[in-house]
């Protein structure tokens, strides 16, 4: 495709998707963009998102916080690299204001979901670059990883998440949230674009102190462990999902969960003071109420206090470190369970801790962490995988990961022009869809003729029906870009069969169905079309 039409395909799924962008280019820049691009170049025209912490010239970094905001005069050397090989920055992405948090749920720049639907969390807080990759619009964003920013948001869109050794991206232009645990992360649609990435915007940042290289052999047949115990939350279909991976070697995280509980319990949370404490105390009503209570903790810690915790954390990770004279890769759920906005808002601060149960040890631990797809729930919900290795392993768990992402699919129930032999049935067929054949959702769903002409499945409290549906099965890799063709009033969500399980399906929001023409009487689309009842 011509890099004019890649930018043109982009600019036509800007804001489909709410509360992803903060700020982007204008179609003039990016056609004068594409205009510039060697296209001999290893990244020539593939687009990007950027995490509104991450300075790129020529747009405001704020962030995701108004107040904060300032007009970079450099580009931060990890982005310059990409636009060095031809990538094209597209704009800046939403944020867990200052990267405080796993949810996504805090910003003033609005609250995007998973692209799943359902209601469900996108994560944070590289919120906006997950769902900017997970919808297609670009192909691939950078975002940052303190306590897993980088694969809680890829977990719960389905992509691919890059997590490497502390030190291997360049920080320097990043604004800081624990400037000694802060990484540069990357978001993709596979890892073999991921890995790409990685290679072109890799090595030493002269100026940064942070800056670091390094590489350990690739171990082609490595030892992989999983825990030996887990929480999931009293999710049962998460701890299904990570069961299907199996796995002999069994190993103890306890000492990586007790490191992990130092960064949000312990004085870690101080080192985020020592950038943004000025601020915060000179606007305090800038800034978000649960933002702000977050950082203020963080003075309730001494230096006694810092110093016991480092102590503490060295103990840790010899202990930590056993795992690897055993074993070459761990491998742990990404997240126990998901959330929805709702289950967020009852409780911001006790499920933001149980997002980051398996994540947040990893760069207090010196880890590499590569998070990959690994099928959906019963239910529909997207599980996943993360693979972590000794700082430098970056290599071998993005070699090992590639062979965990062959064969998850994805359940869909259609009921209307996505059906078989109907006019957007190759938007499945050129995905690899299978059918797996006819069903009939549960006595609770109304289907109307919306005033586009698709039909429109809505659940009721009463007075429902069943439905005629298909039931097809997507790869986990065409799911991205068939979900970027679901406009609204149309979505994802949990249908109800009836033989009382749970898939996903399209439903329509139901603001959309007032004086449409009910067709429940026919009893699915196909019967509609044909002249059955009601028609």
């Amino acid at each position: 495709m011509d890099v004019h039409e890649v930018v043109e395909e982009t600019l036509a799924k800007l804001g489909k998707t709410d509360g992803v962008w903060i700020s982007t280019f204008s179609a003039a820049q990016l056609h004068a963009r594409a205009d510039e691009i060697d296209p001999s170049l290893p990244l020539a025209g593939l687009t990007f998102g950027v995490k509104d912490n991450i300075d790129v010239a020529g747009l405001p970094t704020t962030a995701a916080c108004p107040g904060f905001g300032y007009s970079p005069e450099r580009t931060a050397p990890v982005v310059q690299r990409l636009l060095d090989a031809g990538a094209i920055a597209v704009g800046k992405t939403n944020l867990d204001q200052f990267a405080t948090g796993l949810t996504g749920a805090r910003s003033p720049y609005g609250t995007p979901q998973s692209v799943f639907g359902g209601g469900l969390i996108s994560g944070g807080s590289s919120s906006g670059s997950a769902v900017a990759v997970a919808d297609g619009t670009v192909g691939f964003a950078l975002g940052t990883d303190t306590a897993g920013s980088g694969r809680v948001p890829a977990a719960l869109n389905g992509i691919v998440g890059l997590k490497p050794t502390r030190g291997l991206l360049s920080t320097l232009g990043v604004v800081p949230a624990c400037r000694s645990l802060d990484c540069v992360s990357i978001f993709a649609p596979d890892l073999g674009t991921a890995g790409r990435v990685m290679r072109t915007a890799s090595g030493h940042v002269a100026g940064d102190p942070w800056s670091r290289t390094g590489q350990r052999p690739l171990i082609l047949d490595p030892r992989v462990a999983v825990p030996a115990s887990l929480d999931f939350f009293g999710d049962a279909g998460q701890e299904k999902a990570f069961a299907r991976f199996g796995g002999d070697l069994k190993v103890d995280i306890g000492p990586l969960l007790e490191a992990g509980d130092l960064l949000y319990r312990g004085p870690w949370v101080a080192e985020r003071l020592a950038d943004l404490g000025e601020f915060l105390e000179a606007h305090p009503d800038a800034v978000l109420p649960i933002t702000r209570d977050i950082l203020r903790t963080g003075y309730g810690f001494s230096a006694a206090d810092a110093f016991r915790a480092q102590h503490r954390l060295q103990e840790l990770k010899l202990a930590a470190d056993e795992i690897w004279q055993t074993a070459d890769v761990l491998v742990l759920p990404t997240i126990g369970t998901t959330y929805t906005h709702a289950e967020i808002a009852a409780d911001p601060i006790g499920r933001n801790l149980d997002l980051g149960r398996y994540t947040q040890f990893a760069n207090l631990l010196n880890m590499a962490a590569v998070t990959v797809p690994h099928g959906f729930t019963h239910d529909g919900r997207p599980a996943s995988l993360t693979l972590f290795g000794p700082a430098f392993s970056d290599e071998t768990l993005r070699h090992h990961a590639r062979s965990l992402t062959g064969g998850d699919v994805m359940t869909i129930a259609v009921v209307g022009l996505h059906l078989s032999g109907q006019p957007r049935n190759g938007e499945l067929l050129e995905r690899g869809a299978t059918l797996i054949g006819a069903a009939r959702t549960a006595p609770s769903y109304r289907l109307y003729v919306l005033p586009s002409g698709a039909p429109g499945l809505v659940r009721v409290a009463a007075g429902g029906a069943a439905i005629d549906v298909e039931l097809w099965q997507l790869p986990a890799s065409g799911v991205g870009g068939f979900l970027t063709g679901i406009k609204a009033p149309l979505g994802l969500g949990r249908v109800a069969m009836q033989d009382g399980t749970e898939v996903t399906g399209f439903l329509c929001e139901e603001y959309a169905v007032a004086g449409a023409l009910d067709i429940t009487a026919s009893g699915g689309w196909r019967n509609h079309r044909m002249g059955g009842a009601n028609s």
